[in-house]
């Protein structure tokens, strides 16, 4: 047997080489393939969980909506008699009042009133500060969007199944009347001495 050549050792070589370098082009090919195919297959799930948050948020929403109807319709049938109690005659009760005015567009959940006094009542399943401070911007531009109310005292209130001591004592504290579930009724929270504030 002859001993071979140094060509034939360094073609031997170049053929080994490039075998190893054709087969480490296959791998890496089928490693990035699959890294491909799991990337394809995280973004369809990413895509799908998306889906399902979006769908979720929107039955949360209605949800939501449903809670506070609840609570409206808890609230609305004694709204007037607890205002009496507290020496505010009103006699009227309008709900879902809607107008736009100036460019501005304002809703209330329910407007108690009487010939001098309008007591804005926003209702919420859950009461937050940022809710009592949506709820004192919207009855400092009553006025504006309501003219028709412009001579009369606008009080304002918040109402709620849940209302967090804090936010309690911060709508207190902001002249609102706070209305909120005792047992089986919806009350007044406020004690005797409170003054409600008037816009």
């Amino acid at each position: 047997m002859s001993t071979p050549t140094p060509f034939e050792d360094a073609w031997k070589t170049l053929q080994e080489t490039s075998r190893l370098l054709k087969e480490q082009s296959q791998e890496t090919d089928r490693r990035f393939q699959e890294n491909e195919r799991r990337s394809q297959e995280a973004d369809r799930r990413f895509q799908e969980t998306d889906r399902r948050l979006r769908e979720l948020d929107k039955q949360i929403g209605r949800l939501g909506n449903r809670l506070g109807d609840f609570v409206q319709e808890m609230v609305a049938p004694s709204v007037v008699q607890l205002f009496a109690d507290r020496g505010l005659q009103v006699h009227q009760l309008a709900r879902n009042v809607q107008a736009k005015r100036n460019g501005q567009a304002m809703q209330i959940d329910l407007m108690v009133l009487n010939d001098d006094v309008v007591v804005l009542v926003e209702v919420k399943s859950a009461l937050s500060v940022d809710d009592v401070n949506e709820h004192l911007q919207r009855l400092a531009g009553f006025k504006t969007v309501f003219p028709r109310y412009a001579d009369a005292g606008v009080m304002g209130a918040v109402a709620a199944m849940v209302i967090p001591d804090n936010v309690a004592s911060y709508a207190y504290h902001q002249g609102l009347f706070v209305l909120g579930q005792r047992g089986e009724t919806m009350q007044i929270l406020n004690d005797a001495q409170f003054q409600p504030r008037t816009w």
